[in-house]
């Protein structure tokens, strides 16, 4: 019910778009997260953004470089990424579900497949 696209190999200083696109009920209530999962780390949050209002929060170190939004008619989220550094490397996954605590994963209750971002140096 989430389908995530637009992962590549970009080089450092580069910019892409991620895009989550939901299928079925997952919109309206929800708020859509961005998650990444660099190698031998520990998934994390990115930036997330609550369907009803458009309230987004990012994680600090993504913050003036990354940027969530919505587009409520096509239920899909994007994530602009600029000025992408090699430690922004990862499998980017997005999420969606009734969530309190925006930044808790485990709330999260759909998952997309992931997309790879390479970034080099």
């Amino acid at each position: 019910q989430l389908q995530a696209s637009g992962g590549g190999l970009v080089q450092a200083g580069d910019s892409l778009r991620l895009t989550c696109t939901a299928s079925g009920r997952i919109f309206g209530a929800y708020v859509m997260g961005w998650f990444r999962q660099a190698p031998g780390q520990k998934r994390e949050f990115v930036a997330a953004i609550r369907w009803s209002d458009g309230y987004t929060d990012h994680r600090d170190s993504v913050k003036g470089r990354f940027t969530i939004s919505r587009d409520n008619a096509k239920k899909t989220v994007y994530l602009q990424m600029n000025t992408l550094k090699p430690e922004d490397t990862a499998v980017y996954y997005c999420a969606a579900g009734s969530v309190r605590y925006i930044r808790v994963q485990s709330q999260y209750d759909y998952w997309g497949q992931g997309t790879l971002v390479t970034v080099s140096s």
